[in-house]
């Protein structure tokens, strides 16, 4: 019996050299302008929330129909320009992020294809193994040791519950 396969696809070199310099073009104009925070600056600094992106939206709307009421401290070129480039980026974010969330879907299924057709070649190796096929028991001692015994018999790598 055949195993399903979820997905069939490939690359050739020209797309992945064209997506790779794609990508090396992104690094480039994004180089000096993006900035990684650690994991408490995050914290810190948070994502600003849809309700709060209303009120950003709506401050900036009364600033600009009342300019005189803008605090003289506050920046008003810097915070359109910040305004101006959160969007921007933002733009970005979504594409890059639905690109990305297809890719990794994408491999998900391969890696469940690989994964699917690795245990079953490894279900035949240890049959010939045991049947004394010539080298199988080199390959299946190499590659039974991947498969750790387990008490609980809801694991998938036990080499009992792959059989």
């Amino acid at each position: 019996m055949a195993l399903e396969n979820l997905i069939s696809i490939n690359f050739t070199d020209k797309e992945l050299a064209t997506l790779d310099g794609h990508l090396a073009g992104i690094k480039t104009v994004l180089t000096g302008k993006t900035v990684n925070l650690t994991p408490d600056q995050r914290q810190q600094y948070g994502r600003i929330a849809n309700q709060n992106k209303l009120i950003v939206d709506k401050a900036k709307n009364y600033m600009e129909q009342n300019p005189s009421w803008v605090p003289k401290f506050l920046d008003k070129e810097e915070f359109d320009n910040d305004y101006t480039a959160r969007k921007q980026v933002e733009d970005r974010v979504q594409l890059l992020g639905s690109l990305s969330q297809q890719l990794l879907d994408t491999k998900t299924l391969l890696d469940h294809d690989n994964y699917t057709n690795s245990l079953t070649f490894y279900r035949m190796v240890r049959f010939l193994a045991g049947e004394n096929e010539p080298g199988a028991k080199t390959v299946y001692e190499d590659m039974k040791v991947l498969f750790k015994k387990t008490t609980n018999n809801t694991s998938n790598t036990s080499d009992e519950t792959t059989s």
